[in-house]
């Protein structure tokens, strides 16, 4: 078994706002070496980290918005988001939850904090990821995962070291709990201090680690603190992480879809004629209705 080494550790970058109610580090795409192409399936890694926001009784968040060719992942740490979509998918997430909306052939969704959440105030802490579609499967019927933390499968590390949460593909013989179009590994590394454990997938998969809490050291080399991205090379297969202190790492690793992309806005597909005609159905009203 080859060694998987590190490409890049890459630092957030300044924050910036989706809608009122997310304050997101962009780590993909990013104008250095992390294009859509260069994580494919994994074309956007927008990364809410730590933060308060303070009582509201008008709930932040994003209005009603279209998508269509890519799934949405929204992952959440802190914090209560609550989703509805125009194919009638919705629910509340909470700490520990994931949401999984594939947006297919095209929604309309909103996402805001939960109202009860919002009234309260508190700490806020999410990761929302686009998963890329194969062209085969862009227009597909919409469909939406509620994964509950409850129904996360877990490894059991040895000696107390902690647990890796499988939330698609496997580790070590467990299953993931969420289905996916293409073959996609979305693991929570959560690693008790001097904890240190290995990881395996095919050399040609686009891995990427996200340090959600703590600090971690991969191969036993490469330093990577908190809120930082470390992009693994596609030069071997296995690696390890150890917990510098306790930590919760997000790795990600999946068979790219070689395929073109073409990206514009809320839209992801193959060429531009389909953008086009994404715009078109979206301003005829054929993404459903949904109320702001």
């Amino acid at each position: 078994m080859t060694k998987k080494s590190v490409e890049l550790v890459l630092s957030p970058r300044e924050p910036h706002y989706v809608g009122d109610g997310f304050r997101v580090h962009n780590f993909i795409p990013d104008g250095f070496r992390l294009d859509m192409q260069r994580m494919n399936p994994f074309i956007m890694l927008d990364y809410n980290s730590k933060f308060y926001f303070p009582p509201t009784d008008k709930p932040r968040g994003v209005g009603v918005h279209p998508h269509r060719g890519f799934e949405t992942v929204s992952i959440a740490y802190k914090g209560r988001v609550a989703h509805h979509d125009s194919s009638g998918g919705g629910g509340v997430i909470g700490e520990g939850d994931i949401q999984w909306m594939t947006a297919a052939s095209g929604v309309l969704h909103k996402e805001y904090h939960e109202k009860e959440w919002s009234l309260e105030g508190g700490e806020f802490h999410m990761v929302q990821l686009w998963v890329n579609l194969p062209a085969k499967d862009k227009m597909s019927q919409p469909k939406y995962q509620a994964i509950k933390n409850e129904n996360i499968n877990r490894f059991a590390l040895p000696n107390g070291g902690g647990e890796i949460e499988v939330i698609a593909g496997d580790y070590k013989g467990v299953k993931g709990s969420a289905t996916t179009f293409t073959p996609i590994h979305m693991l929570n590394a959560k690693l008790k201090k001097g904890t240190e454990t290995d990881f395996t997938f095919p050399a040609n998969y686009s891995t990427g680690l996200l340090v959600i809490e703590g600090s971690v050291v991969v191969n036993n080399q490469e330093e990577a603190p908190t809120n930082h991205f470390v992009l693994m090379a596609t030069d071997g297969e296995s690696f390890t992480i150890k917990a510098s202190e306790d930590a919760v790492v997000l790795v990600l690793s999946g068979e790219p879809i070689n395929e073109p992309i073409a990206a514009h806005g809320p839209f992801v597909m193959n060429t531009r004629q389909e953008i086009a005609q994404a715009f078109d159905d979206f301003y005829k009203g054929k993404f459903g209705h949904l109320e702001d």
